[in-house]
């Protein structure tokens, strides 16, 4: 039971930094900043791009800022030793 509790008190520590981890993806002049929550920080757009041009870079800053706090995480819980 100790066990248990000790890892999620390590779970809650790793979280925690991981909260003020920022990932900032840019492309084309368009830039997404989300941090460790999947929290949107920043957005910035490229006005010389189409709206249809800014839209699909926008999906494309997100989605590889998502999958990189996915690695990141995953790879922060594995060097730390923790499992389920």
């Amino acid at each position: 039971m100790f066990d248990q509790i000790k890892k999620l008190a390590e779970l809650k520590k790793i979280q925690d930094s991981f909260k003020k981890e920022l990932i900032t993806v840019e492309k084309n002049g368009t830039k997404v900043v989300m941090n460790g929550n999947f929290e949107i920080q920043e957005i910035i757009l490229n006005s010389d791009l189409s709206k249809q041009d800014q839209e699909k870079i926008l999906m494309q800053c997100f989605n590889e800022a998502k999958d990189n706090i996915q690695k990141n995480l995953a790879k922060n819980l594995m060097s730390s030793g923790f499992s389920f």
